[in-house]
């Protein structure tokens, strides 16, 4: 392999800017689809992660191809949908993109933390990242099925083997936290303007 596995990701997150500054639906889309080999590495652990971030990328990608040229900017599907008053239902886009950028700012502050805290076993860079991130929206039952999946979390030295490839994998790691944090940041921001960066699981 060339490279880390970050390298793919790394190379997506150059395009998913327009020149004049728009989230592009389909660049953004892909930089999550490359950050899914990554996330299998963690096996069982990671599952549900997996799995909640496939579902969601499979969501925007069907509405975009519905119409690629009305949907190439990412957040046109919600405003859309805030138009529309749908924006809130369980199905829609806007919850699609919510939790998409909420998973994605679970596995920036895991990668993080897996790169500030060389002494850290895998199960607390997980579960520090988890309370970090996700933790404060998920209800009960979401929060204890996270917590019962991060104790099946590999070894971390066999991990990183797994994922460095050809390539500096720690260089990789921080690069890849620092391009692709401010387009999380951003998402968040443009949900909070429309007032749907609240919503809560069960």
């Amino acid at each position: 392999m060339e490279g880390t596995v970050f390298a793919p990701a790394l190379e997506g997150i150059k395009h998913v800017k327009s020149e004049e500054g728009v989230m592009l639906t389909r660049p953004f889309l892909d930089v999550c689809k490359h950050i899914l080999p990554i996330i299998e590495k963690f096996g069982a652990a990671m599952a549900l992660v997996k799995s909640d971030i496939g579902g969601n990328i499979t969501r925007l990608e069907n509405k975009y191809l519905s119409n690629p040229t009305k949907y190439t900017n990412l957040y046109s599907m919600v405003q859309e949908e805030i138009e529309a008053k749908t924006a809130k239902g369980s199905s829609s886009c806007t919850n699609g993109l919510l939790w998409l950028t909420r998973a994605m700012d679970f596995l920036v502050a895991l990668f993080r933390n897996l790169l500030e805290h060389q002494d850290w076993a895998m199960s607390q860079a997980c579960s520090d990242s988890y309370s970090k991130t996700l933790k404060k929206c998920h209800g009960w039952i979401a929060s204890s099925t996270f917590s019962m999946a991060m104790k099946l979390a590999p070894d971390r030295q066999k991990f990183m083997d797994v994922i460095c490839g050809t390539g500096d994998i720690n260089s990789d790691i921080e690069k890849f936290c620092t391009t692709f944090s401010p387009l999380l940041e951003e998402n968040h921001k443009f949900l909070a303007s429309v007032g749907m960066d609240e919503l809560k699981a069960s």
